[in-house]
């Protein structure tokens, strides 16, 4: 069964990252008050997701998934293959600190997932976190658009020209899939 619910809540809003002393990391959504963990930060969000979706996914039955899930600009062909592969136009969220604010877009969400996948991206978040990512991304599309060069995105990230490089060039794909301009 599936089940959803519009429930207005902003979802990415309050996220926090606790790392533990047997070195997992635990994802916790301070509003819901719900938690999951992982051995990364993206594992323990990818954790976290499900167990939002389980949390406030108490709505009414949903007969037709795919058109739901269309409706809502999230363009998915459900069938029981796996892994599931999502297409997802941008998600307008903003998650907000004391003093800095991130938009959460559908390429950073992919580059996430990817870092399941892909090991460069994966070690990336490891050394500077969800919020080091989401500005390679940005720098990532500026990079595909030829605005910026590695040199460039080092000095500004505080990375070494092939730390640069090597992020620059795994998130090329996420970045020209999902047409961040």
């Amino acid at each position: 069964m599936v089940a959803g619910s519009d429930t207005g809540h902003d979802l990415l809003a309050d996220i926090e990252f606790v790392h533990e002393d047997d070195g997992r990391v635990t994802a916790r959504h301070v509003e819901a008050g719900v938690a999951s963990f992982g051995d990364t930060e993206s594992e323990a969000l990818r954790q976290l997701a499900d167990a939002l979706v389980s949390h406030f996914g108490d709505g009414e039955e949903i007969s037709d998934p795919q058109a739901y899930l269309a409706d809502r600009g999230i363009d998915v062909e459900i069938d029981d293959q796996r892994p599931a592969e999502y297409d997802t136009k941008t998600i307008p969220r903003t998650s907000s600190t004391d003093d800095d604010s991130q938009t959460i877009t559908s390429a950073l969400i992919a580059a996430v997932a990817r870092g399941e996948t892909d090991e460069d991206i994966d070690v990336f978040i490891d050394r500077h976190g969800l919020d080091g990512l989401a500005a390679a991304v940005e720098y990532a599309a500026d990079y595909v658009e030829g605005t910026v060069n590695h040199r460039i995105t080092a000095r500004e990230l505080d990375l070494s020209p092939l730390e640069a490089e090597i992020i620059l060039q795994a998130l090329e794909p996420v970045v020209t899939e999902y047409r961040i301009t």
